[in-house]
Formats: C-alpha cells, sequence, structure tokens
C-alpha cells in the first residue's frame, strides 16, 4: 500500500521528524485558504502515487506537476490548474492519473541535497538504510553512474538502529556538528517509524540541507506490508483507492492477490508460486499473460466466480488458463466455481483448464458434465499451448 506525500508528513508529524509546514487542498479555495495561513514563498505539489511529477505534462497542456509561488492568489491559480486534470509522467504511463488534490507548503532554500532511505533486504531478512550525497536525482542512476557515492548500512533487526550508526551515516553525507545531531534525531525517529507503523519501505529525496543550517525531509515515498495493515488501522485509513487498479481493489475485497499486466491471456492460480511459473509458461508457449491472480490455498467457489468477473472486467482477455494444484485445495471446489462463474457471466472466450492434486477426479467430471466449451490440459505445458492456440485462433 502507499500514501500520499501529505500523508506521509502526517506521519513525520507524529513521529518528530523534521519538514516543511503545509497541508493538503481539494479545491483552489482551499490552496488559497492553506497559502494566506503560510506567508512568504509557496510549492504547490500534485499528489498522486507517482514520481516524477514536476517534470510532468498535463493532458490540458499546463506544465509541471510542481510549482513555487509568492502569493496566495498564484496557489489558487495553479491549483485550479491542476486539481480535477490528468498528470502525464514517466512513472504513470500515458494514460496518466487524475489529480484530486494538492500540498501547499512553504518553500524551502536549498543549500544540499542528499538522500536517505530504509527497505527491508530480502537476502538478509533485515532493514537496510541506503543513503547518498546525491539527492534530488532517482537511487538507481546514482547506483548505474556513481556506485561509490551511495552508502549502504544493515540493520540488526534486535538492537535496532544505532546512536554510532546514525553518527556513521551523518558523516558520510557530511552532516557535521550541529547538523549531525539533527541527523542522528532525524534518522532514528524515522526508523522509529518505518517499524512502529510496518513499513516496507520509508524514501526520502530530497533530504535537504538549508543555508540557515537545518536538516528537512522534504519529499517522501512509503510504502507499506500489506499483511501488517491489519494491526495499522490508521494506515489503513489513508487508503486512497482511486489511486490503485479497480480490478486490484475488487480483488482486495475478496481476498484475491491481483495485478493487471499487458498480455491477453488471463490467468486464475492457486499459489503465488504456481502463478509465477504459469506466467512463465504462457510466455514459453508464445503467449502473453494479461494478469497475476492468486486465489489462495482454500478459495471458495464465491471467491472463484468473482476471479472471472474481474478477468472479464478486462477487455485486453481474449482466453483463460486456470491451472490448480489441489493440496488443501479440492479440485471438485474449484471446478464448481469454474463452472457457476462461466454460467453466470456468459463467458464467450477460451477457456483451458489444468487440475492436479486433491479431488481431481471429481473435478474433471464436474468440468466434463458441465456443457461448457472448455478444454483440459494433461499438464501444465499442454494446457498453456493449448490456450494460447485457441487465443491465436480467434485473434
Amino acid at each position: 500500500m502507499n500514501i500520499h506525500e501529505f500523508q506521509a508528513r502526517e506521519l513525520f508529524a507524529e513521529f518528530g521528524v523534521a519538514t516543511q509546514p503545509g497541508s493538503v487542498a481539494h479545491t483552489a479555495e482551499e490552496a488559497k485558504n492553506v497559502a494566506a495561513g503560510l506567508g512568504g514563498k509557496l510549492v504547490v505539489k500534485a499528489q498522486i502515487h507517482a514520481g516524477g511529477r514536476g517534470k510532468g505534462t498535463f493532458k490540458s497542456g499546463f506544465k509541471g506537476g510542481v510549482h513555487l509561488c509568492e502569493t496566495p492568489a498564484e496557489a489558487k491559480e495553479i491549483a485550479s490548474r491542476m486539481i480535477g486534470e490528468v498528470l502525464v509522467t514517466h512513472q504513470t504511463g500515458p494514460e496518466g492519473k487524475e489529480v484530486g488534490k494538492i500540498f501547499v507548503g512553504e518553500a524551502v532554500d536549498i543549500a544540499r541535497e542528499l538522500y536517505f532511505a530504509i527497505l527491508i533486504d530480502r537476502s538478509t531478512s533485515s532493514p537496510v538504510v541506503i543513503a547518498s550525497t546525491e539527492g534530488g536525482m532517482d537511487i538507481e542512476t546514482v547506483a548505474e553512474k556513481s556506485p561509490e557515492k551511495i552508502l549502504r548500512l544493515i540493520v540488526n533487526p534486535f538492537l535496532g538502529l544505532m546512536p554510532y550508526q546514525t553518527r556513521l551515516i551523518a558523516a558520510s553525507l557530511g552532516l557535521t556538528g550541529p547538523l549531525m545531531t539533527q541527523a542522528s534525531k532525524l534518522f532514528t525517529n524515522l526508523y522509529r517509524l518505518f517499524i512502529e507503523r510496518d513499513c516496507s519501505m520509508v524514501e526520502i529525496n530530497p533530504l535537504v540541507v538549508t543555508p540557515d543550517g537545518k536538516l528537512l525531509a522534504l519529499d517522501a515515498k512509503f510504502n507499506f506490508d500489506d499483511n501488517s495493515l491489519y494491526r495499522q488501522p490508521s494506515i489503513i485509513a489513508m487508503r486512497d483507492i482511486t489511486e490503485e487498479d479497480p480490478r486490484e481493489v475488487e480483488a482486495s475485497k475478496f481476498g484475491l492477490n491481483y495485478i493487471g499486466l499487458d498480455g491477453n491471456i488471463a490467468c486464475l492460480v492457486n499459489g503465488a508460486g504456481l502463478a509465477m511459473a504459469t506466467m512463465d509458461i504462457i510466455q514459453h508457449a508464445g503467449g502473453m499473460p494479461a494478469n497475476f491472480l492468486d486465489v489462495g490455498g482454500g478459495a471458495t467457489r464465491e471467491q472463484v466466480t468473482a476471479a472471472f468477473r474481474i478477468i472479464l472486467a478486462d477487455k485486453s482477455v481474449k482466453g483463460i488458463f486456470v491451472n490448480i494444484f489441489g493440496g488443501i485445495m479440492d479440485c471438485n471446489i474449484i471446478a464448481t466455481g469454474i463452472v457457476e462463474a462461466a454460467k453466470e457471466t456468459g463467458l464467450s472466450i477460451p477457456l483451458v483448464v489444468r487440475l492436479e492434486g486433491n479431488n481431481v477426479e471429481a473435478g474433471k467430471k464436474t468440468l466434463a458434465e458441465s456443457g461448457l466449451k472448455l478444454e483440459s490440459g494433461e499438464n501444465i505445458l499442454d494446457a498453456a499451448h493449448k490456450i494460447v492456440a485457441a487465443v491465436k485462433a480467434v485473434a
């Protein structure tokens, strides 16, 4: 789960992380009122779940999702050209995203830009701090062109981020004297936020030093561990489903794991590993998967029916490959769900089903007696070749 920049600032305030004053606005008039309460130079930022906003372009022709201004009237004018318009950045794709709200804050004079992030290192199962003197740039670009400018520090999950480590990070960023004191506090508070709110990533880019010697977190990106959200009601309350794929939102209502892709063969699979193998085998057979859809190890008929509805909502889908291995799962339950879903949705595109495992013979019998026009796969490769051939035949 992701959150907006203005929500990240709310978390900063909760955990004592220094940042610029400002607030969210949903209308141009609200933007004017927020600006009037701040004074001085101002910054107006479009709020969407995508990077590259400053270099983006609105479909209306207005350039940039980040603008500096000096008066509340200017803030109102800029907001009126952002809110309700579609912003296209290198991360949104050509379809862009509609801006429903903006952040209005005090503009900050910047002497230096730095980079700081905390992630989960899967290879060590530990948090890792990534820091660089090259703030304001994509960290991937820095890693490619100047890898020596990146500090990578593993944090012992049982001990947490230690004071000597915060000083080490500060020193590597050239933060000395009073700035080192500020940095140690900021890094400690960010790590506490990372742990207590079950984050999978906190990225501050840029972390800035002002001409008067202040260290501020200006722009932030957060990701949260979806499996831990049940104990984070305040984070769940920040979810903005308008920023998410409607199919993924619908899937989450039924406990399904769905990710849309660019192909035309939909996959319905039980188990993440099998789902990834299924996508690979479709490509091996010459096709392109349209989605990752994992119904889990104990799916019900209702979940299977919901999965079919979600798949068929994607107009690019020209065929469906159901690949089920029954361990805990009863193949006949899946088969019954497939039959009910196909009849309910009036399925008219090719369907290939491969069942194996628990109660498979009953499942195959249910499919055979259903009267549905479908094919069965003897094994995963046979099924993949059949669905690819069927889709090509009707293309």
